[in-house]
């Protein structure tokens, strides 16, 4: 970009790199960030803006990982690589910057199954918990090394600590003895150029034998070395000058160490700072409340809900903006202080932002145009050190422009052609705008000049826009409206302020016919617009209102659906139980028949036997009946009497059901009449019938099927396969048909009727069955079923 720092500035895209630099956490991301500029390879900006999605995602499922000590050791790395000892605070630096090293990895480790284009970064750094530990382990701060960096260093001081304890002993002797103490100025030890001393009274100097190291400033104490500890001192400064030599070996080693791993450290850093600056994109999206654009090279711009990124977030008005689709040049106009500036300025902004790889602060799905240049010509340049006025200063950056623009160009003018004659003024802007935009560049300008809103209604590719105004409170809404010429608002403004109506009167009549006429034409296109957005604003409500009670319909839907579902388990649960309760008492009847038959072999007392085998059958038959068909005890629910007791034959309604039956049989003992609802045969309790008084009683149904025995007893006939008479292998085609009807009817047990006979029906009906994988179980009939001559069938 040519005139890339020019522009920048005039946009204040300095300032948003200046707010991007304080979210990195080292001196070279940060300067890294402050020396960014926008990607003209859509390539290049996509992947930028890609990496910057992909830290903004990670952000959102890890949190950030941590930057801090990340610090340029390049040179210390540079001279330990030469040979050079570092010293401690150089070496602190490098540990440093490889525990930074370290946790990143450890931090991308720590997220695997997410895959990110940042994985490339991430693995080329190169952790060296070996140096590090090293570095750390002997080193406890710039002033210090740790006993443990080296044995040799340990017995060192261990043997230091032991003399120090020695002399410390002999100089206390000294201090607390009747006949040295009187001599000492204070009974304390001290230390002297490294050495231990007494503070001993001047004029009793050579009462103690003893070298003197020092005076004191007044002159009445020397500091004297006693005779005893000499020995013990100078064996300490041996072993201080030992200590010193064995703490450089040290660092020499580990700044060798260092030496040898030089450019692995230095390419992990540069990796680690490029990540510092992605991720510092993207808190600074986060802090936005930003969204990657959708880039194209096409020059189309679209963006909705655009911010402004250096406006305070509670003050800004969204804009929505369009450029390059439906029309090349956009002419904004309007009154002063009402959002014109800062719409173009947001366009070039968030442009150069997205070609830096920056999420913007706009809705999702924006669209934003890679050029190779973004043309600005904003704001007051007059210089009076280079003689030029205002318009001046506005041409040359215009002539500029004009000199470089093409079909790769963004060109953003704020008040074009003002400070000159309105005349020539908005000629001289009407031919700037053709000459661009036969230029092919994408154009988007500001302006009060009438003649550039009806330049722009009548050409083709140019569109108007206007800010809008409140006439009312005299303040800017700072919207953008697309397609809509602006208006000054002068004399209307000026009237809210109290300006003498005779002078607006005056003013009016000045204005020619033509800018009445458009201006009227203007108002009434405002009027439609604003009733235009009033109508939307309705039809948005009511579909906002529809889709919330198709929602809620939706729902309440599903909790029927839900609750119906939850009813007919429970019912399926209930007949379940009910079947498997009639079936043990079935089974226990007819294991009661069994018994007596038995008992009739071993008797001849067989009136008695009858008797107590209709007992039982009744017996059995009546709990058979309570299971399959259970009475449920109902509430009265008014005050209805039956006028009589109902006979067979009368036509009924059962209360709780509200449905008509026929009574078969008048009520027991206990109150429970059996009654025909439909082809239902039950029972109910006869105060729950209502008596229909002028139905004529029904032909008792004749029944159709065979009765072997009680006809409770018997089969219904869809549960009854008759194959008596049949050659086996019809019979083995009607038993399969059977089957198949069964399952899809939802039948789980049925009865297969083939006689005795020669066995043969028998024999091919039990090893169909045994074969067939829909069966779950077979088993041959018993006594009251049909014995020998019947098979029961139990299906999956």
């Amino acid at each position: 970009m040519k005139l890339f720092d020019k522009n920048s500035k005039s946009l204040e895209f300095d300032k948003v790199l200046a707010q991007l630099a304080e979210f990195t956490s080292c001196d070279d991301a940060r300067e890294t960030a402050l020396a960014i500029k926008p990607e003209t390879d859509i390539n290049l900006a996509k992947a930028l803006l890609d990496q910057t999605s992909e830290a903004h995602r990670l952000l959102a499922r890890f949190s950030a990982p941590s930057f801090g000590g990340l610090k340029n050791v390049n040179n210390s790395l540079a001279r330990a690589s030469a040979g050079s000892v570092l010293n401690t605070r150089e070496l602190l630096d490098i540990g440093e910057v490889l525990r930074v090293i370290r946790s990143l990895s450890q931090w991308r480790a720590g997220n695997e199954g997410v895959e990110s284009s940042l994985d490339t970064l991430f693995s080329a750094l190169m952790p060296n918990k070996f140096l590090e530990t090293a570095i750390f382990n002997a080193i406890l701060s710039e002033e210090e090394i740790a006993d443990n960096a080296s044995p040799a260093l340990a017995d060192i001081r261990r043997s230091i600590r032991k003399q120090e304890s020695n002399v410390r002993e002999k100089l206390d002797k000294l201090t607390h003895s009747s006949t040295f103490s009187k001599y000492l100025q204070e009974n304390i030890v001290t230390q002297r150029n490294g050495r231990y001393v007494v503070p001993v009274k001047s004029e009793h100097r050579a009462e103690i034998p003893g070298l003197v190291h020092d005076t004191s400033s007044s002159g009445a104490t020397v500091f004297i070395e006693p005779m005893a500890v000499v020995e013990a001192n100078n064996e300490i400064k041996v072993l201080k000058s030992k200590e010193r030599e064995e703490i450089d070996r040290i660092l020499y080693e580990l700044s060798a160490s260092c030496g040898d791993f030089a450019q692995g450290i230095k390419d992990s850093y540069a990796c680690a700072v490029e990540l510092n600056l992605i991720f510092a994109k993207a808190q600074y999206a986060y802090n936005l409340k930003a969204s990657p654009a959708v880039l194209n090279d096409k020059g189309i711009i679209s963006l909705r809900n655009a911010r402004h990124p250096l406006i305070d977030p509670r003050k800004v008005v969204p804009i929505d903006i369009s450029l390059g689709k439906d029309f090349d040049t956009l002419v904004i106009t309007g009154p002063n202080t009402g959002g014109k500036t800062v719409s173009i300025k947001t366009v070039g902004l968030l442009t150069m932002m997205s070609m830096c790889g920056l999420m913007i602060p706009a809705g999702d799905r924006s669209e934003i145009s890679v050029f190779d240049e973004i043309l600005a010509d904003i704001g007051d340049e007059q210089s009076i050190e280079q003689s030029l006025s205002t318009f001046s200063a506005h041409m040359k950056n215009i002539t500029e422009i004009m000199n470089v623009a093409d079909d790769r160009s963004l060109v953003l003018i704020d008040e074009l052609g003002a400070g000159t004659d309105p005349v020539e003024g908005a000629a001289l802007a009407t031919a700037i705008l053709e000459q661009l935009s036969a230029q092919g560049a994408k154009i988007a300008a500001t302006t009060h000049y009438a003649e550039l809103k009806a330049y722009a209604l009548a050409t083709p590719g140019v569109e108007n826009g206007c800010c809008e105004f409140d006439i009312k409170t005299l303040r800017p809404t700072y919207r953008l409206l697309i397609g809509v010429p602006g208006k000054s608002n002068a004399l209307a403004i000026s009237e809210k302020l109290g300006l003498n109506p005779d002078v607006i009167s005056r003013a009016g009549e000045l204005i020619s016919s033509e800018n009445k006429e458009f201006e009227g034409v203007v108002d009434r296109l405002e009027e439609t617009r604003k009733k235009m957005e009033d109508e939307y604003e309705n039809v948005k409500a009511l579909s906002e209102k529809a889709a919330a009670d198709k929602e809620n319909a939706e729902k309440l839907k599903k909790e029927i659906a839900d609750i119906r579902e939850k009813e007919m388990e429970k019912a399926k649960g209930q007949a379940l139980r009910i079947t498997e309760q009639a079936k043990r008492e079935a089974y226990a009847l007819l294991q009661e028949v069994e018994k007596l038959k038995k008992e009739m072999a071993d008797t001849k007392d067989a009136s008695e036997l009858a008797r107590r085998a209709r007992a039982a059958v009744k017996k059995g038959i009546g709990a058979i009946d309570a299971a399959a068909d259970p009475i449920t005890e109902q509430a009265e629910d008014d005050g209805y009497v039956l006028p009589r007791h109902v006979v067979a034959g009368d036509q009924v309604i059962i209360r709780d059901l509200g449905k008509s039956a026929q009574v078969i049989t008048p009520a027991d003992k206990k109150g429970n009449v059996e009654v025909l609802a439909g082809s239902l045969k039950t029972r109910v309790k006869e105060s729950n019938l209502r008596l229909v008084e002028n139905a004529k009683p029904a032909q008792k149904p004749k029944t159709s099927a065979k009765v072997q025995g009680d006809s409770r007893l018997n089969m219904a006939p869809e549960t009854r396969l008759d194959l008596r008479g049949m050659t086996v292998d019809d019979c083995l085609i009607e038993l399969d048909r059977f089957i198949d009807h069964s399952l899809r009817t939802g039948l789980n047990e049925f009865t297969i009727v083939h006689g005795k006979g020669t066995g043969a029906l028998r024999t091919a009906v039990t090893r169909y069955l045994k074969s067939s994988p829909y069966v779950k179980s077979s088993r041959l009939g018993v006594y009251g079923e049909g014995e020998d001559g019947v098979t029961i069938v139990i299906l999956k």
